[in-house]
């Protein structure tokens, strides 16, 4: 795998315009196919996600914060030379291009996963551009994760965009407009309650969120662990279980066995791809998943699933939307 970096002059002579902005550049090259927009688009939260933007050219946008601070990160896939290139800005550039390869999921393996299920083996023949990516950071996941609890995805969208768009930081150089850089922890720990109201968080989940901002360093301590250590770091925090815990390790570590518990849909769907059972519990999920669980691809198998297409007829919403902000 190999990688390096290069500066990009601007284009033409004087000042170049804010879209000519250069920043700090990496090309790496992947052992194997990279869809980029299906290895990073499991770090979206919406399609009015302010951190994340795919544009018409087919690049790949993320606003986050570092640990040396806030940086903008602009991927694009190079097939005619097999490359995949980076190109950052803003503090927090230098450390996003050293993490290139494993975001893009060059650190992952898919050869590992053995389909011992026909749609598997198709789905995973299908998408062979399929990696998981590995994002090192664990705040920007655990908090669109929290905010997710026991919610709809779309009221969960709906408060992360709003909490950014509040309080995050313009994401750095040529970035399209209106992208965020999620807040400092400290800026989170300001948050006044009725902001967290208007974002439709309830006080269960903002006071989680306040509680991990304020150990914000150990938390982010767990993205160097192993994924199960990891997780026990995370679920020692009152708020924070199984369901959140494996969300974040899936983004931060690359986790191809941490396969989602307390899923209100997930069982069902898993259930009725692999076995036509469409009432599958965890306990019923994990069975099936168990011939991935020695390799440690049960995550994999689960995304696999999702991709196939697979999916039970919808019923009746079993959970109400219920949006606090109006209240």
């Amino acid at each position: 795998m190999a990688g390096r970096f290069a500066p990009r002059a601007p284009r033409g002579g004087g000042v170049p315009r804010q879209a000519e902005v250069p920043g700090a550049v990496r090309e790496v090259v992947p052992d194997g196919p990279v869809d980029l927009p299906l290895v990073l688009g499991v770090l979206r939260r919406g399609a009015g996600d302010p951190s994340f933007r795919i544009t018409p050219d087919g690049a790949v946008w993320r606003a986050t914060r570092t640990p040396l601070g806030p940086g903008s990160l602009r991927v694009t896939a190079r097939p005619s030379l097999g490359t995949v290139r980076g190109e950052a800005w803003g503090p927090g550039a230098p450390w996003l291009l050293e993490r290139l390869p494993e975001l893009v999921g060059m650190e992952d393996d898919p050869s590992v996963f053995v389909p011992h299920h026909p749609l598997l083996a198709l789905t995973a023949r299908r998408v062979p551009g399929l990696r998981l990516t590995r994002t090192g950071l664990v705040l920007e996941s655990l908090i669109p994760s929290v905010l997710e609890q026991k919610v709809t995805a779309d009221e969960a969208y709906r408060g992360w965009r709003r909490l950014l768009q509040a309080f995050g930081e313009p994401a750095p150089g040529p970035a399209p407009e209106g992208m965020r850089v999620m807040p400092h922890p400290r800026a989170w720990a300001l948050v006044p309650s009725w902001e967290w109201h208007r974002a439709g968080v309830d006080d269960k989940r903002a006071a989680t969120i306040l509680r991990a901002v304020r150990v914000f360093e150990r938390m982010e301590e767990a993205a160097a662990m192993p994924p199960a250590a990891a997780r026990a770091r995370l679920e020692v925090l009152p708020g924070i279980g199984p369901w959140t815990s494996a969300e974040v390790v899936q983004r931060s570590h690359g986790a191809a066995d941490a396969v989602t518990t307390g899923d209100l849909h997930l069982p069902g769907i898993v259930g009725h791809a692999l076995a036509d059972d469409r009432d599958a519990d965890d306990e019923a999920m994990l069975r099936l998943l168990e011939p991935y669980a020695a390799a440690g691809q049960r995550h994999r198998a689960a995304r696999l699933v999702l991709l196939s297409g697979r999916t039970p007829a919808r019923r009746a919403p079993k959970m109400r939307r219920s949006d606090i902000s109006v209240w």
